[in-house]
């Protein structure tokens, strides 16, 4: 809810566009040079801003400028193979966005006859793309008056405005968005949303902001009452899943056993090793073979976080005869396996926890 200093300071027209006016100063006075702000292309607009979710600007711009260079259009994006989309998103995690990405590719090509959207609401219907990605890209691409919210600007409207509802309820993230679509100058949407977003993630920070630097700092309602600590109010309820996972690197000669991830759990679409899982106090069976074979364990251990899992996991080693190739081919069929060659190895999409494994081990 809005405390009092909202009620009484900022009740009108004026006090938001001043609110405006500072925002807008400061980026401009402050601007980064980033390449899909030189563009109205909306194929770049939603790129960019698909893999910032989550992600860092300095992390994100190579994989940017990696994915303009592979598809430089949506036509190329949506008849380019799954497996190529994942393996060039390998490492930025959120695999869901990648594959939402060439979803909705292959809608807006062979459905949309390659329009873009044009509106919020019409890009409210592609898969994957929420009111944060649809405003982005409505007022960037095509200058319609849609207020971006996403984490920085929750953190600049809860501090300067003093509100305290939880970010992440229904009730807040509505909230914030009205009051957003209030403040947003009807002839600069996408100039405003660009500061706003700039101005939370440079100056108006998680921690330690720069309070004694901001342009909004002497009328801003968390810094004259002490509550910048305190604001945004965010009451995480997600339960935080522990697993404990064994993986077996399968080897015959030069072919590798693998596995490709479906549906139903984390990384999806992508290939790791077959494994073995248990809870945190049983102890893991060893994987079933079809001949016995010695079973080597790398002595490190792995804690791998994810945003709703802890997952702690050891690999271990099995070389199996080449001459029982014929019954571990076999063995791979009937477990929904299957083998690859050394070489073709690093062609497939695979989870930063298995790249990690295999340059460690220098396999």
């Amino acid at each position: 809810m809005y405390h009092i200093f909202y009620l009484l300071m900022h009740n009108n027209t004026t006090d938001y566009q001043l609110f405006s006016y500072q925002i807008i100063r400061w980026y401009e006075a402050n601007p980064r040079d980033l390449p899909w702000r030189n563009t109205k292309d909306p194929y770049k607009i939603w790129l960019s801003e698909v893999i910032l979710q989550q992600t860092r600007v300095a992390q994100g711009l190579p994989y940017y400028e990696a994915f303009l260079k592979a598809y430089p259009t949506v036509k190329a994006l949506a008849l380019a193979p799954e497996e190529e989309v994942l393996r060039l998103w390998q490492g930025l995690g959120y695999y869901s966005r990648a594959r939402n990405l060439h979803f909705c590719a292959k809608v807006i090509w062979f459905e949309l006859s390659g329009a873009f959207p044009d509106t919020y609401k019409s890009l409210l219907k592609l898969k994957g793309v929420g009111s944060y990605t649809a405003a982005a890209i409505s007022s960037f691409a095509f200058d319609e008056v849609q207020a971006v919210v996403d984490g920085n600007v929750f953190r600049v409207l809860a501090r300067f405005f003093g509100i305290d509802t939880d970010i992440a309820s229904s009730k807040g993230k509505k909230e914030f968005e009205t009051l957003a679509n209030e403040i947003i100058p009807s002839g600069e949407p996408a100039l405003f949303n660009q500061a706003m977003m700039d101005f939370g993630a440079r100056l108006c920070t998680p921690k330690n902001p720069d309070c004694e630097d901001c342009p909004l700092g002497h009328s801003c309602f968390a810094f004259k009452q002490s509550l910048v600590k305190s604001l945004p109010v965010k009451i995480n309820k997600t339960k935080i899943r522990e697993r404990v996972i064994h993986y077996y690197v399968i080897k015959c000669g030069k072919n590798w056993v693998w596995n490709k991830r479906t549906a139903g759990d984390i990384w999806e679409g992508l290939h790791d090793f077959p494994m073995e899982e248990t809870s945190l106090h049983n102890e893991i069976q060893e994987l079933k073979l079809p001949v016995y074979a010695p079973v080597i364990s790398f002595p490190k251990k792995y804690r791998h976080i994810l945003s709703h899992q802890k997952l702690n996991v050891r690999f271990s080693e099995v070389q199996i005869p080449e001459k029982n190739y014929p019954d571990l081919e076999q063995w791979c069929e009937n477990q929904g396996y299957f083998m690859v060659e050394e070489e073709r190895i690093d062609q497939l999409p695979k989870p930063k926890l298995i790249v990690n494994f295999l340059s460690d081990a220098e396999i």
